[in-house]
C-alpha cells in the first residue's frame, strides 16, 4: 500500500528550464519519490537532484526552499507529497 505525506508547496515554477521552487515543511532527500498534485492532475517522480542557491545538495530540511527539476509542467500552489511505499 502506498502512503503519502505532505512535505511542501510549490512557490514558483520556471517553465523554460522546468524547475520548481519548493518551500519544504519536512525533510526531503535525493532518491525520495514525490507526488506533485495540482488541479490539472498529478504526477510522480524520483528526486534526482536538488539545489539551494545553485549548489547541489543531497538533503533539505523543513523551512528551506529548494530548486527541483520536474518532469512535467506544474504551477504555484501545487502540493508536494513524499510517497512512502
Amino acid at each position: 500500500m502506498m502512503e503519502k505525506k505532505l512535505i511542501g508547496m510549490i512557490s514558483h515554477f520556471y517553465p523554460k528550464i522546468s524547475v520548481a521552487v519548493v518551500d519544504l515543511t519536512d525533510t526531503l532527500r535525493v532518491g525520495d519519490k514525490i507526488s506533485i498534485e495540482r488541479s490539472s492532475g498529478t504526477f510522480e517522480q524520483v528526486i534526482e537532484s536538488m539545489q539551494i542557491e545553485h549548489e547541489n545538495i543531497r538533503e533539505a530540511k523543513k523551512g528551506q526552499s529548494i530548486g527541483l527539476k520536474v518532469n512535467e509542467v506544474t504551477r504555484e500552489g501545487a502540493k508536494v507529497f513524499k510517497v512512502i511505499e
